[in-house]
């Protein structure tokens, strides 16, 4: 792979007698998805990309540089979960402005960048509205634009519209995929529906046991017949 948006190189991680093992490349400016049993160690390999858990060993690298010691907030990633981590007593141009100043002092450019990242997210003519007054879906919509102004690199989503309807969570993962296509910013997604991974990703991993057992074109690896945990996870007949 010429250029990787993400690369684990023998990534290792231990949490008592549970032990990872992680090695991955996905392509710069691609949408990524990460299937496989819950436990099986996707969410897991998202905290250690975002810096959430600390690699007993190996590199972790983010086009291109290493950012395997480095703190969460020094790393180029966002990560969106499904508590959207809104505060309740901000209004929504608010809790986007977090993403460029934590004390909210905003200078004019950056207030437009605000007022853009919400009209690019359909959430204009609700800046001043709070998490409270807003939909499940439009609570997403603005942890999203936060993420857009943040200008980051990597994307990380750890199930974030796993509680939204299936039409709606469509909705988000088109949204996403859309915002990934306008900016170049790669995408890594933890799943549980292989609807998902088909709808929006170019690549899908099979995460089993904390190790990838298969890494490919979304729409080979879900077909695959040949990798035996893949094709009970998926129930597939062999």
């Amino acid at each position: 792979m010429a250029d990787p948006g993400l690369e684990l190189r023998a990534v290792c991680f231990a949490y008592g007698d549970w032990q990872v093992a992680y090695d991955l490349q996905i392509e710069r400016g691609c949408f990524a998805a990460l299937i496989g049993a819950s436990g099986g160690g996707k969410s897991t390999l998202l905290a250690l990309v975002a810096g959430f858990e600390a690699a007993l060993s190996g590199e972790i690298l983010v086009n291109g540089v290493d950012v395997t010691n480095r703190a969460p907030a020094q790393r180029p990633i966002m990560t969106l979960f499904q508590e959207h981590n809104l505060f309740p007593h901000l209004d929504a141009q608010r809790n986007v402005g977090l993403g460029l100043d934590p004390g909210l002092r905003l200078s004019r450019e950056q207030n437009r960048d605000v007022a853009e990242a919400l009209e690019r997210v359909g959430l204009a003519g609700k800046e001043q509205r709070l998490p409270r007054n807003l939909s499940g879906g439009e609570r997403q919509r603005v942890a999203i634009a936060r993420a857009l102004v943040m200008r980051r690199e990597l994307l990380l989503l750890d199930e974030p519209f796993a509680a939204l309807g299936p039409a709606l969570r469509r909705d988000m993962l088109d949204l996403v995929d859309t915002l990934r296509r306008d900016t170049g910013m790669t995408v890594v997604m933890v799943s549980h529906d292989p609807g998902d991974a088909r709808r929006v990703a170019q690549t899908t991993a099979f995460v089993h046991e904390g190790h990838i057992l298969a890494s490919s074109p979304t729409g080979e690896l879900l077909d695959d017949r040949s990798i035996p945990e893949l094709v009970e996870y998926l129930g597939l007949e062999p």
